[in-house]
């Protein structure tokens, strides 16, 4: 009998850690704070931008305030926030089309893809930025936020971005007027438009960094680009 009891007395004891462990466990974890959580919406195809805001701050400041900034909040941008970084990198800026940025030629062969981590109102995938409508279309549907800043060499500001930003280019819109010398007037208008979209972040009172350090061939399978196109640049641009 006294073995029996020391049996239970044991059993009993056992079953107590159990539940002490099961406690711990099981016992509410401390929230994260996070941003709207990135879902997939098929019906989100497209995505009419708010109209720009001219009322920000002065180029002078804007350009005395630069700075690289690679550390972002866990907080959302908005889409007038996005609207305006589209808007100053390629918008249309003239009835006849001209852009925000200067392109040799007038041709164009530069095209902004957005890839939303964390921004309010757009559900995550891949989208591509038409100027002359200044609009969204989904590209592709799904969270992207891990290919591609494993693309991007796992860089930590790709990766926390609320927003990333990939400029293409279509070089044979160029070469048919400029011939050999449309990979350098290309490159030269990707810095024109990475400028404005850092200057414009700035206004925003945003953090932005562009990014050059890439796998051009992972992110054109991820952008699923079409042959002739190629990345080119990157932006990435979060709340501070």
């Amino acid at each position: 009998m006294e073995k029996l009891k020391e049996l239970l007395g044991g059993v009993a004891a056992f079953l107590v850690v159990l539940v002490i462990v099961w406690a711990i466990w099981s016992g509410p974890a401390e929230e994260e704070v996070v941003g709207v959580e990135c879902s997939s919406n098929p019906a989100q195809s497209e995505i009419i931008l708010p109209e720009p805001d001219y009322s920000g701050i002065g180029v002078e400041k804007a350009i005395g305030k630069r700075r690289s900034v690679r550390e972002y909040s866990v907080e959302n941008i908005t889409l007038e926030e996005l609207s305006m970084l589209l808007w100053a990198g390629q918008g249309t800026t003239s009835e006849w089309g001209g852009r925000a940025a200067p392109s040799a030629g007038a041709l164009y062969p530069i095209e902004l893809y957005v890839v939303p981590n964390r921004v309010e109102g757009v559900y995550c995938g891949i989208y591509k930025y038409l100027p002359g409508e200044h609009k969204l279309v989904l590209v592709q549907e799904g969270d992207f936020r891990e290919k591609v800043a494993g693309a991007a060499l796992g860089q930590e500001c790709v990766w926390n971005a609320a927003a990333v930003i990939v400029m293409t280019s279509v070089q044979e819109r160029t070469a048919v007027k400029y011939g050999e010398r449309s990979e350098l007037y290309i490159a030269m208008e990707a810095g024109h438009i990475s400028e404005n979209i850092l200057l414009e972040a700035v206004s925003l009172g945003l953090g932005a960094v562009p990014v050059g350090g890439f796998s051009t061939e992972e992110i054109d399978g991820i952008l699923g680009v079409e042959e002739g196109e190629s990345s080119l640049y990157i932006a990435v641009v979060g709340k501070v």
